[in-house]
This record gives C-alpha cells, sequence and structure tokens, in this order.
C-alpha cells in the first residue's frame, strides 16, 4: 500500500481490508489479525512524518484515514546538525592525535637564552627576535621596525651586540645569547640599569632595552672614553623621545662602576 497526500479511506472488516483510493477499482488486503481500538497519532510538535488515527465506526468494521505531513524546519535544522556532528567525529579524532612527523621546513632548534636550554621545532625563517618574543615570551627585546634601522631589538650574542631582528634563530644554535631579562644579578639591577634609572635615560622606554644593551657593549668594547665615541657608536639606537643627553650621562656613570668591578 502507497501513500499519497490525498486522505485515503480504508475498512477492516473480518475477511479483510477493502482500499478505497483515487483509483476506481477495489483492492482487498487480507485483515490484520488484531485490530486495537486505540489513537496513533503523533506528538504535539508533528515530530513524526506519518500520523495515522484509528476511529470506532460499528462493531464490526473500523475507518481508518492515513495521511503524510509535511517536515518542519526545525526537524531540518536538528537533522542538519547531527549530521554535522557525526561527519565531524572522525576529523575530531584525527586532530588529537600527535603528529608522526614535523612539516617541511620546520627544525628543531636549541637555543641557550639567559644560562638556560630551550628546545623549540621552528621555521628555518624565524628570526631570533620572533624566537624570543613569540615562542619563549621574553618580550623585553621590543622590534621597532624589523629591518635593522632602529636598534630596539639589540642583544648579546656571546658577548656581541646583534641585531635580533636580522638573525635567524637557525644560525646562532650553541651559542650564548643573553637578554635584557637576564642582566640583572642577584635581585639587582645591572649597573647600566641603575644609571638609567638614576639619569631618567628614557621616556617611553620603548627603545630602552635595546638602547641598555647596546650601553653595555659599548662600554665593554672601550667605546665609552669620551662623549663624542659614546654618540658615535650608540648612533644605530634611535630614540625618537630624543632622550641622548641623559642616555650618555647613563652611560658615563655605569662606566665607571663597570670598569671598577
Amino acid at each position: 500500500m502507497s501513500f499519497s497526500r490525498r486522505p485515503m479511506a480504508m475498512r477492516f472488516s473480518p475477511v479483510g481490508c477493502v482500499h478505497y483510493g483515487p483509483e476506481l477499482n477495489r483492492t482487498t488486503i487480507p485483515a490484520a489479525p488484531v485490530v486495537r481500538r486505540r489513537s496513533l497519532t503523533a506528538d504535539n510538535d508533528d515530530r513524526r512524518m506519518l500520523r495515522l488515527g484509528i476511529r470506532a465506526q460499528n462493531v464490526g468494521t473500523i475507518e481508518c484515514e492515513v495521511s503524510v505531513s509535511t517536515i518542519t524546519r526545525r526537524e531540518v535544522i536538528r537533522g542538519g546538525a547531527a549530521l554535522a556532528a557525526v561527519a565531524a567525529e572522525p576529523v575530531l579524532a584525527r586532530s588529537r592525535q600527535a603528529p608522526t612527523e614535523m612539516a617541511p621546513g620546520i627544525a628543531p632548534v636549541s637555543l641557550k637564552v639567559n644560562g638556560e636550554i630551550h628546545r623549540l621545532n621552528l621555521d628555518s625563517r624565524v628570526t631570533v627576535l620572533d624566537a624570543l618574543r613569540e615562542h619563549l615570551y621574553l618580550t623585553g627585546s621590543k622590534k621597532g621596525c624589523d629591518q635593522g634601522q632602529c636598534g630596539a631589538c639589540t642583544i648579546h650574542i656571546d658577548g656581541e651586540r646583534v641585531l635580533s631582528c636580522l638573525t635567524l634563530a637557525v644560525a646562532v644554535q650553541g651559542k650564548s645569547i643573553e637578554t635584557i631579562e637576564g642582566i640583572a644579578a642577584h635581585g639587582e639591577l645591572h649597573p647600566m640599569q641603575q644609571a638609567f634609572v638614576d639619569q631618567d635615560g628614557l621616556q617611553c622606554g620603548y627603545c630602552t632595552p635595546g638602547q641598555i644593551m647596546s650601553a653595555i657593549a659599548c662600554v665593554r668594547e672601550g667605546h665609552a672614553k669620551s662623549d663624542a665615541d659614546i654618540r658615535e657608536y650608540m648612533s644605530g639606537n634611535l630614540c625618537r623621545c630624543a632622550a641622548y643627553p641623559k642616555i650618555v650621562a647613563a652611560i658615563k656613570q655605569a662606566r665607571e662602576k663597570m670598569e671598577s668591578v
């Protein structure tokens, strides 16, 4: 028996079921063994597609009407969400699995920063500055121009000042990296840090970490004997607040203490 949008009537009798459909002919179907007198209606929100109502007509015959209801929009949305969840389950399961091999261009890198060894998996194009800031979260070294022009990213590698924005991380493996976070010792500021505080050698402070790292190297290199030497060998570090006179004074103050140690 097939269903159509037009209601169909059928009669159950002790000998069989007579189908009165759109067609003119009549078809007899064997009767069900037991016909219970009850209502099989759908839920209140029409969640079932088939609604079957049975009502008693007389003692020997029961008449029923069969109709097909439409699917509600709520059911479509609910079914689509369930299907999407089932389809996404294998993808989520695969994403939780640890990768068996590294992506192309990624290499294991070991960096010694402020006396500690850090092992990272980095793209071969990552600079020391990005490795410090984005992977080790040492944000003292600043990214100013990212072209090696301002000096805000200055750090020490094996005791020499280096522009970390122009140095690849894979190229400094096995070398000692020192950043602004590592120059203080035993809870006390480095003499250069203290001199910048005493001489007020900063305003906004953005370039100050690079200024201090360059100033320490300037004294170690022996290029802090005069104001002219200091200005010459600190010329690679720009201060947009123009605190240059006080930076020179700070370097002169720290030089005396650093040379006496």
